[in-house]
């Protein structure tokens, strides 16, 4: 009888790769990148406050060269006329990253942003309650093992 082959498990990147060309395809992306590197391409400050949302080209036109395209961001509120202002900025940018001049104009979409927040992080057990859980746990030896355990249990007793 034969051993069987070795398994190799592909990575979900891999897997997922055609649904999520065909997704950015849809919104006028060639690739992707430009959204999941926006930070990169436009800068952290510009980054914070816009994403992209999409890209429109324009129908090529017979014997014409092809338009640029207009690339259209999704910016905060408050921040829509500082991003205006940095347009020229943003779409040498862009064109720099695609090493042509892909992009001819922004247009601006004040909306928040899609991107998730940071999870709040839960603050300390209080000290009184993780020395009163500490008492009960005498039967474990390790001391680490034991701070540990009574941090945990005081934040349980806390929720």
């Amino acid at each position: 009888m034969a051993k069987p082959g070795r398994i190799s498990a592909k990575p979900l990147s891999v897997l997922l790769n055609d649904v999520f060309s065909e997704a950015y395809a849809k919104q006028g992306f060639a690739a992707r990148e430009l959204v999941t590197r926006w930070a990169d391409i436009a800068g952290a400050e510009i980054a914070r406050h816009s994403e992209p949302l999409k890209m429109q080209w324009p129908r090529p036109v017979q014997g014409q060269p092809q338009e640029p395209a207009t690339l259209i961001l999704r910016v905060e509120g408050p921040a829509a006329l500082e991003i205006q202002h940095s347009s020229d900025v943003i779409l040498q940018r862009v064109n720099r990253f695609f090493g042509w001049s892909a992009v001819g104009r922004l247009a601006l979409r004040q909306a928040p942003l899609s991107r998730r927040k940071a999870p709040v992080r839960g603050r300390a057990p209080d000290p009184k309650a993780v020395a009163k859980v500490a008492e009960t746990l005498s039967a474990v030896e390790d001391e680490e093992l034991r701070a540990a355990l009574a941090r945990l249990g005081a934040a349980i007793k806390r929720n």
